[in-house]
């Protein structure tokens, strides 16, 4: 296994433990060296070692760096390992979260968003609901696809890493919400068609993580896919997550009973070639 690989393991395995354990002295002072002169609510935030919100791991700068390395090796090792994903996307994206955060603020509904914190789980939404709804709607099509693939809206990861309570709703949101932008897309779960999404949630949300899985993931791909990926699949993802509306301000549970063309066509959302065209 990887070195990065095992310390990034080994650290969240520590950090989950004892909810605030430290690495040695050594990384303390590496700390201090990589970030000498720390703004006085962050120093006072390390001594303290607080708790922001209830999953919260509060972490050193070394120990982001850790994690930040190791996860993101293990991703492109293997992209089917969704907590080395998440930890990489909560070390690697505040910057970006504020970005998207601000942008949540300069919308409407963005704002409705972050000020009522709406959960999207197996409690929130009427699963059976959804079922009975008619076959063309939005919800029914979104229970089907997390039927087809055997998942639940539970399944996503608890944010930990980031250290500010506001953006790691941001974080939050944004993974419950990843179901709906595969309903949205009519992309399965192949490495192929997830790497296409991920391609698209790169120009949506400039997330780090997105970026690095859209350069390099194709490396595990084979010739015709990866060829199929960026003549089909890229192209369409930088169109649409260009043009279509921000999906981080859409309130996607006041959509569900709406015909799920009509929700693509208000959202500015249009289907990859190869989809459409097997659609037809």
């Amino acid at each position: 296994m990887p070195l990065p690989t095992t310390l990034a393991r080994s650290c969240i395995r520590s950090l989950r433990l004892s909810n605030s354990a430290r690495l040695s002295t050594s990384l303390r002072r590496f700390n201090s060296t990589f970030n000498p002169d720390p703004p006085h609510h962050a120093d006072e935030y390390q001594r303290n070692n607080k708790k922001l919100y209830e999953t919260h791991i509060p972490i050193s700068n070394a120990e982001r760096v850790i994690l930040a390395a190791g996860s993101a090796v293990t991703a492109l090792l293997d992209p089917y390992r969704g907590d080395m994903i998440a930890t990489l996307g909560e070390t690697t994206g505040q910057r970006y979260l504020e970005s998207i955060r601000d942008q949540m603020l300069q919308d409407r509904t963005g704002r409705r968003i972050l000020r009522e914190r709406p959960v999207i789980n197996s409690k929130s939404l009427d699963l059976d609901r959804l079922r009975s709804l008619p076959s063309d709607t939005f919800g029914r099509e979104y229970v089907g696809w997390l039927d087809k693939e055997g998942v639940t809206p539970d399944t996503r990861a608890a944010v930990q890493f980031v250290d500010d309570e506001e953006l790691a709703y941001v974080m939050k949101r944004y993974r419950e919400c990843h179901d709906f932008f595969h309903t949205l897309t009519g992309l399965g779960v192949t490495v192929e068609e997830e790497l296409a999404l991920k391609w698209f949630e790169w120009v949506q949300t400039g997330l780090p993580m997105t970026m690095l899985s859209s350069l390099f993931g194709h490396l595990r791909l084979t010739s015709t896919e990866r060829s199929r990926l960026f003549q089909n699949y890229v192209p369409w993802a930088i169109q649409c997550g260009v043009s279509s509306k921000p999906l981080m301000n859409v309130y996607f549970e006041e959509l569900l009973d709406k015909p799920l063309t009509s929700v693509r066509k208000e959202l500015g959302i249009f289907l990859p070639p190869s989809i459409e065209s097997h659609i037809v």
